[in-house]
Parts: C-alpha cells; sequence; structure tokens
C-alpha cells in the first residue's frame, strides 16, 4: 500500500485559511502521476465526506459547499497534492483525510470506495 502522510491541520478562526499537503510514496502499483488524488473529511460519528478531488490529467471536482473557497491542486515532481482551504467555517471542522486512487475518471473523484489508499488524517478545527 502507499504512504501517504497529510500535514497542514490545525486550529483556525472562522474566514481563515488553511493548507493542507498531503505527500505520496511507496505506491505499490504505478507512479504517483497516475493516480488520482482526494481529499475527504470526517466527523467523528458521521459518515466519511467527499471534498474535493483531482485526476492524473489535472481534472478537479468537489462538493458544492466548499466552491470557491478551497481549492485542490498536485505537484507530481514532489509527489505531493494540496489543499488550500480559504474562508473556513466552523462546519469544515474536520478530521482530513487524502487518498489516491489509480487512474480513476472525473466521474469516480467524489466517490471514496473508488479510492485504494488512505492517509491517517489531519485535524482542522475551525471556530467562530
Amino acid at each position: 500500500q502507499a504512504q501517504l502522510v497529510e500535514s497542514g491541520g490545525g486550529s483556525v478562526q472562522a474566514g481563515g485559511s488553511l493548507r493542507l499537503s498531503c505527500a505520496a510514496s511507496k505506491f505499490s502499483y504505478g507512479t504517483f502521476d497516475q493516480y488520482a488524488m482526494g481529499w475527504f473529511r470526517q466527523v467523528s460519528g458521521k459518515e466519511r465526506e467527499a471534498v474535493a478531488g483531482i485526476t492524473a490529467a489535472d481534472t478537479t471536482e468537489s462538493i458544492d459547499s466548499v466552491k470557491g473557497r478551497f481549492t485542490i491542486s498536485r505537484d507530481n515532481a514532489k509527489n505531493t497534492v494540496y489543499l488550500q482551504m480559504n474562508s473556513l467555517k466552523p462546519e469544515d471542522t474536520a478530521m482530513y483525510y487524502c487518498a489516491a486512487g489509480w487512474r480513476l475518471p472525473s466521474w469516480y473523484l467524489l466517490r471514496p470506495q473508488e479510492y485504494s489508499d488512505w492517509g491517517q488524517g489531519t485535524q482542522v478545527t475551525v471556530s467562530s
């Protein structure tokens, strides 16, 4: 299994920004630039929710509640995917996970069941 390590979480006031990073390594099959990458979040006691995803060809998808505020991007030279989060709201508070899925098309980006490898998560807390 690939190793995915998230970083950049923390506590911030509403309206603030955070940039999450996910460094990927040790793929058992293929290379980072062949994988779609996704960001998901989960609040304790609730189901994991898709946030945004990016294909190997840089097509992106995101959920409506983060459109215009969050941006997903990738740097294949660094094997890293990012989630820039602006105008944060208390309802964005969650554990954020990155995930990798080999050659996923764009219509699968927001489906967690399509991803094969997951990180351990980084906590984001937004206070009002």
